[in-house]
């Protein structure tokens, strides 16, 4: 086992990490469409919103274990974790199912998702058919050369900035989860209709809305791969999500972790560094233990994906372990803080927020405790 990044590696990530610091210095959250296109174009420019698509569309090529080393280097530069988040669930739930999957048609989208001039939505989730994908209620009936989708989901992603949505419909209901296909439906085909942002918790930099499909016909070049192949699709679209996005957070960690120490080695009650507490300093040694874990979790879950082992159980235990960590971690920022990390602005209260729902988007923790317990032999 070599648990040493290679020099290319090191010098990929620390170059994201300089890029992303110098043109993300400032801690501001972009939720204005204008901005936040400004945002992505940036982004795109170190090549962030195309890290694993194909180098001849203008991406990085790089395999899963490359693209989560360079989202972690994102997320512990970058302050916004939204934008970050938004990026990543663009390039993973989006991207990688219509480079996999998509037709020639449909592969000529990639370029501009790569260049950042078109922005993805994953639009799978509905009020009835959250971890449960089978109850999908979306419907999409052949219509002349195409398929016609009637439905809405309820929570997608980059919605309100969306140029062009992955979403998955029922075409044969008697087939269960065979009877699923996925498309990639550009947002100008008329029927499209998205709603206004959600309020949410955190995760400012990634709008979110509910997006409807009314007798959209959707060309049949935009169907991803055969007709009811649509949870395998976004099955496979998940073990990347799980196993890279998650690496942001570990950036973020890492970050956060920097900041508690500078505050507890600088900061002094009493007459001694509130380091020099032990109470404070177990704290901090917990906070390490637990990103480290997760991180060797991820990379051992990413490098899998890379021989083409796509291990549900190792995915699912670095889904777990890097979501649980980021929220028990921040709840200890917020303690180490005291009254200052309560405080809006401080980026620290602002993180326990973009941590808290990584335990429920991309498949919950008790989904996923249920696959690991499955494929123990329980």
């Amino acid at each position: 086992m070599d648990f040493e990044p290679s020099p290319i590696q090191r010098k990929r990530c620390t170059g994201i990490a300089e890029a992303v610091a110098e043109r993300f210095t400032a801690h501001e959250t972009r939720t204005d469409p204008k901005s936040l296109r400004v945002a992505w174009k940036d982004a795109a420019g170190i090549g962030l919103a195309g890290l694993c698509l194909p180098e001849e569309h203008g991406g990085g090529g790089l395999g899963a274990l490359d693209t989560a080393l360079s989202l972690e280097a994102f997320g512990r530069s970058c302050p916004d974790m939204g934008l970050v988040f938004g990026i990543a669930a663009h390039l993973l739930s989006c991207a990688v199912p219509i480079k996999e999957f998509g037709t020639d048609e449909a592969g000529r989208l990639l370029a501009g998702m790569a260049s950042g001039d078109l922005i993805a939505g994953n639009a799978m989730t509905e009020d009835e058919a959250g971890s449960d994908v089978g109850r999908l209620r979306t419907t999409a009936v052949r219509s002349g050369e195409g398929y016609r989708l009637d439905g809405e989901k309820s929570f997608v992603s980059n919605a309100p900035v969306a140029d062009v949505f992955v979403t998955y419909a029922v075409t044969d209901p008697s087939a269960g989860f065979l009877g699923i296909s996925a498309f990639a439906v550009p947002r100008d085909l008329d029927g499209v209709v998205v709603g206004p942002p959600l309020p949410k918790m955190g995760l400012h930099g990634c709008l979110a809305a509910r997006v409807r499909f009314d007798g959209c016909v959707v060309p049949a070049q935009y169907l991803l791969g055969a007709e009811g192949s649509g949870g395998a699709i976004f099955q496979h679209s998940m073990a990347w999500e799980r196993g890279c996005l998650f690496a942001a957070y570990l950036g973020l960690m890492d970050r956060q972790l920097a900041e508690c120490v500078a505050r507890t080695t600088g900061r002094r009650q009493f007459g001694r560094r509130l380091a020099g507490f032990q109470a404070v300093a177990h704290r901090i040694a917990r906070m390490r233990q637990r990103l480290e874990s997760a991180r060797l979790l991820l990379y051992r879950a990413c490098w899998l994906l890379d021989q083409g082992r796509s291990d549900v159980t190792a995915i699912a235990m670095a889904k777990v372990a890097v979501s649980e960590a980021a929220v028990a971690n921040s709840l200890d920022a917020m303690q180490l803080f005291g009254s200052s990390g309560y405080l809006a602005g401080t980026g620290i209260e602002e993180q326990l927020r973009d941590c808290l729902p990584t335990t429920v988007f991309s498949g919950t923790t008790e989904i996923q405790l249920e696959l690991i317990a499955r494929e123990t032999g329980l």
